[in-house]
């Protein structure tokens, strides 16, 4: 399953889903934008990849729960040269991707998919895993709780799991944009929030929980030992990618919060995604992209 919704439209997100007017996500649908956002955030990922290396110098082997189109999965195998990574989705066209990404990465020789939801599908790993690497995956299940117990079961004696959950909404713009009314991000936070609050109530077996991670992690049988939350900082002015890619997040808001946003912001949204705007996102210098992700280590007990 990959991280889904706006991937970095909510603070506790994954990727995005086809419209925000509903709950069911096709991650398939989503791969370029998975693919885009995976690539951009690069070294957010190499930054927690290198910190997971510190911790947990050698693991044999690594699962990749919720991989999606294995952008993180090769950056671990890249990360971690010794071992052998299985990426886990529940999406066959997000792991042929995978497998294709690992090829040209040199890395197919040491690297395998297993396609399988998170609620069940670890129980089908061959082997434990000494890391287990979940990113904005575990929301997409509805009984979160369960879901890390059999997390816990899929570890080695040893062995480490690193959740990456919450963080803080993305930023793209100045407060005041010179468009409408300043604070038009923070609004659309808020519509957005109430969107992943029906998004998990809608799950199969959804569980209310409090999302204390180390207290969840704690009552799944591990030992949490570390915290730690991750910046992307890309200032302006943006590359090309990073542009296109906040053009590609704005539009998806708009299309999908419509129904939720007022006439003015409605308008204000128009106006910064005309690309014949001079004051748009396309053309605009301030634009920039901030961000920051927490992951959340536990171990299992010897």
């Amino acid at each position: 399953m990959a991280h889904a919704h706006d991937h970095v439209g909510h603070a506790h997100t994954g990727p995005a889903h086809a419209g925000h007017d509903h709950t069911h996500m096709d991650f398939a649908e989503m791969l370029p934008l998975l693919e885009q956002e995976a690539e951009l955030f690069t070294p957010l990922y190499t930054s927690a990849a290198a910190w997971l290396r510190e911790l947990r110098p050698e693991p044999g082997l690594i699962v990749d729960a919720g991989s999606g189109p294995g952008v993180i999965s090769c950056l671990l195998a890249d990360t971690f040269p010794q071992a052998r990574v299985v990426a886990v989705d529940g999406a066959e066209p997000l792991l042929e991707r995978a497998r294709a990404r690992a090829g040209s990465r040199g890395v197919a020789d040491r690297f395998s998919t297993l396609c399988a939801e998170l609620g069940d599908g670890l129980d089908e790993l061959e082997y434990p895993a000494d890391l287990l690497w979940a990113s904005r995956s575990l929301h997409h299940v509805g009984d979160q709780r369960a879901a890390l117990a059999g997390f816990a079961r899929s570890l080695a004696p040893g062995g480490t799991l690193a959740l990456l959950e919450g963080g803080l909404s993305p930023r793209f713009l100045p407060r005041d944009t010179g468009i409408g009314r300043p604070g038009l991000e923070s609004r659309i936070d808020a519509v957005h929030e109430h969107w992943f609050t029906e998004m998990r109530a809608g799950l199969p077996g959804a569980v209310a929980e409090t999302e204390d991670w180390p207290a969840l992690l704690t009552a799944a049988g591990l030992r949490h030992v570390a915290t730690r939350t991750f910046l992307l900082d890309l200032p302006a002015p943006l590359s090309e990618e990073a542009r296109a890619f906040v053009v590609t997040i704005l539009t998806r808001r708009r299309e999908g919060l419509a129904h939720s946003l007022d006439a003015d912001d409605l308008a204000a949204l128009d106006r910064l995604l005309d690309p014949d705007d001079k004051a748009s996102v396309h053309h605009r210098p301030d634009t920039f992209v901030l961000l920051a992700h927490t992951v959340y280590v536990g171990v299992k007990g010897e």
